[in-house]
């Protein structure tokens, strides 16, 4: 029987499925295709190297946010700190990214070491072998110049140092499943733990106030509805004649018990 709000079973088998399933058998040979371009972009663009430099950044969401990968480009306040002009930057193989923002410290300064590390190893040759400009490197240099293989400046990822310790007695005898489940119930009953504990507290003070009044001999008088004495009197007389006239018509005439009620409530 089916059940649940699903879709009702109805499926068309003659449509001929077969001839639109995508498939991948390309795959090896586009393999091939984009590394003999990365060769011939070398050729082509040697002595520079094939790729730009990137930033090192961290990735989005709170899953990768703890992983450092390459960004498109650098921000134009880590290419000020680094003293690049941001015009100069694309002709000589940095990448710049004119809407990043720098939002912390610690990637702005990474990133502008990046930068000096890359512009101290960089090599710049001369439009014309004969006419040398300011910030060309000196022929020596350039004799020795070698292409970059690879990425430029590669991410290197450290790994935390890890700490071998000595296995204890109390390691062994700790059970933290327990730990774990007293501390959830100490959490769940927190709230009301506190409640019980400020309820006694205000009750040790009432009892404290008591006690001391008993001690000093000081006794509390009764309180009145009215500020003026007689005007007290004649409200609570008031008071007794409608139980009197209650009585009357609810008791037979000559009974004793509704005289004695008048009274307590008049006085």
């Amino acid at each position: 029987m089916v059940k649940h709000n699903n879709v009702i079973p109805n499926g068309h088998f003659k449509k001929h499925w077969q001839n639109y399933v995508r498939t991948w058998f390309n795959q090896p040979a586009r393999k091939t295709r984009r590394r003999n371009a990365r060769q011939a972009k070398a050729v082509k663009d040697f002595p520079r190297p094939a790729g730009k430099l990137r930033p090192q950044v961290h990735g989005q969401t709170l899953k990768y946010n703890m992983k450092l990968r390459e960004g498109r480009g650098f921000s134009l306040e880590e290419l000020k700190a680094a003293g690049i002009p941001k015009k100069l930057a694309p002709t000589i193989g940095i990448a710049v990214d004119h809407r990043r923002r720098n939002r912390s410290l610690e990637g702005l300064q990474a990133n502008v070491q990046r930068l000096k590390t890359f512009k101290a190893k960089l090599v710049v040759f001369p439009r014309r072998a004969r006419k040398m400009k300011a910030g060309d490197s000196t022929p020596e240099e350039l004799a020795t110049a070698t292409q970059v293989q690879g990425p430029v400046l590669p991410i290197v990822r450290e790994k935390a140092a890890v700490e071998f310790v000595k296995v204890t007695d109390e390691m062994k005898s700790f059970n933290a499943y327990s730990k774990l489940r007293i501390e959830r119930t100490n959490k769940k009953h927190l709230g009301a733990r506190l409640k019980r504990a400020a309820e006694a507290e205000k009750e040790e003070k009432k009892v404290f106030l008591s006690d001391n009044l008993v001690e000093s001999g000081t006794t509390r008088k009764k309180p009145k509805l009215w500020d003026n004495d007689e005007e007290n009197e004649h409200k609570q007389s008031m008071v007794g004649c409608f139980w009197k006239q209650v009585l009357d018509y609810f008791v037979p005439l000559g009974g004793q018990h509704y005289h004695t009620i008048v009274q307590l409530n008049s006085k």
